[in-house]
């Protein structure tokens, strides 16, 4: 997940008491058929925060949140999101590029815009670019130029590599004038902005009357979280839900094409291209686009399938931990936070994984478990861990067999 980044000119509206009762506005296409379907009460504001201690991760700020569907396009928000309660800076850890699994995705969609968008002597903008990774990626092998904003990024030690073609604004994106660039990069942000539909539209608004240039986003998939109930991809910095349809319906809207759209990562992310088009919206013609009437019938069995979901993991972590094996969790990211606060785990879990060097000694927020190097499991051998992405199964395992631990796998999802 890469830092958010939105301006003051995005905020969400602050929520009053009665928002969790009424139906609100579609943030991404202004319909007012919306209805809550999904309560979680008390989660912490911030998943990916680096904090020091237990006792400050447990008293780590929270709120409830509310999510809503909209029937009109199949958009899904928080409808008690506060905008005040964020955030976002330099003690931010996002970061998943320490995962071969990862890495090798990135690079192979680095090479993907590199040659769809011909990017070659471009100049790339990302708009939340986290800690750079991508970006100078993309720069490298496309011999592209780049400037990457977000109010998360930092220089590291051993992580961060000189290139004079890349360069870095700590803060937030605010649109001012129009965008000089040739590629508008943007991965793992737009979920994290209240106000979709005017973010977009300030994209479309920054292009100005050029309709060359590309645009380029990666989004997580909504969908897929309402088929498989999966309440670990939902937390509070996501305040805004997309399925493959509701995203490209609102680029549309907002005087895109879509060109392509697809689905990668297992099925996990969106990746959509689109290209500005001089007037009006643009039609769908995609597969992945003719999505609402699936999405409609997900949210209303949304509800009771999730509970069954949480029933069986809780059940099954309490039971393992009533006979005395020891777990732990591998994902010291927002899904581990998801997972461990929204079932309630706090000693049954014996310890949190990460292969993030970053986020080892640090403690996640809410739950207040301590997260590790997978090389500490050796001196107190697991017997169950719980992987919070299946697609980093593989490789979880040859580590642990490269460690000489043999534990039971088992993997969300």
């Amino acid at each position: 997940m890469n830092s958010p980044t939105f301006p003051t000119d995005f905020e969400g509206r602050k929520p009053d008491e009665a928002d969790a009762a009424k139906a609100l506005p579609c943030p991404c296409c202004g319909g007012g058929s919306t209805a809550a379907l999904y309560h979680v009460p008390s989660i912490p504001v911030h998943s990916c925060v680096l904090l020091n201690s237990a006792e400050e991760a447990r008293a780590f700020p929270r709120r409830d949140l509310q999510l809503a569907f909209c029937d009109s396009c199949g958009f899904l928000f928080n409808q008690i999101f506060d905008e005040a309660v964020m955030s976002y800076s330099g003690d931010f850890e996002e970061s998943q590029h320490f995962s071969d699994t990862f890495s090798a995705f990135a690079k192979e969609l680095a090479r993907e815009i590199a040659q769809a968008c011909s990017a070659h002597g471009k100049h790339v903008l990302e708009i939340g670019c986290g800690k750079g990774e991508f970006l100078r990626e993309l720069c490298r092998i496309s011999g592209a130029t780049g400037l990457g904003i977000d109010p998360g990024y930092r220089t590291d030690a051993g992580r961060d590599e000189e290139d004079d073609r890349v360069q870095f604004i700590t803060d937030f994106y605010k649109p001012s004038g129009q965008f000089d660039a040739d590629i508008i990069l943007c991965r793992h942000t737009l979920e994290h902005i209240a106000s979709v539909q005017k973010f977009v539209r300030s994209i479309r608004e920054g292009i100005g009357s050029r309709t060359d240039p590309w645009v380029v986003f990666e989004t997580p998939d909504a969908k897929r979280v309402l088929a498989e109930g999966a309440f670990w991809d939902i937390y509070y910095e996501h305040c805004s839900y997309f399925s493959p349809g509701a995203h490209a319906r609102l680029f549309r809207a907002e005087g895109f094409d879509v060109t392509d759209l697809r689905l990668r990562y297992g099925d996990q992310y969106i990746v959509q291209y689109a290209r500005p088009i001089a007037t009006g919206p643009s039609r769908p013609r995609l597969d992945l686009e003719d999505d609402l009437a699936e999405m409609q019938g997900l949210a209303k069995s949304f509800p009771s399938r999730v509970r069954i979901v949480q029933d069986e993991w809780r059940e099954r972590v309490r039971s393992a931990s009533a006979e005395g094996k020891r777990i732990v969790v591998w994902g010291g990211g927002s899904k581990g936070v998801s997972f461990l606060t929204t079932l309630g785990l706090d000693t049954e879990i014996s310890a949190v994984v990460d292969v993030n060097p970053y986020k080892q000694g640090k403690f996640m927020p809410g739950a207040g478990h301590r997260v590790i190097a997978p090389s500490a499991l050796v001196a107190e051998p697991p017997d169950l861990v719980i992987v919070m992405n299946p697609i980093y199964r593989a490789e979880i395992a040859k580590t642990l067999n490269a460690l000489g631990l043999k534990p039971e796998i088992s993997a969300v999802g």
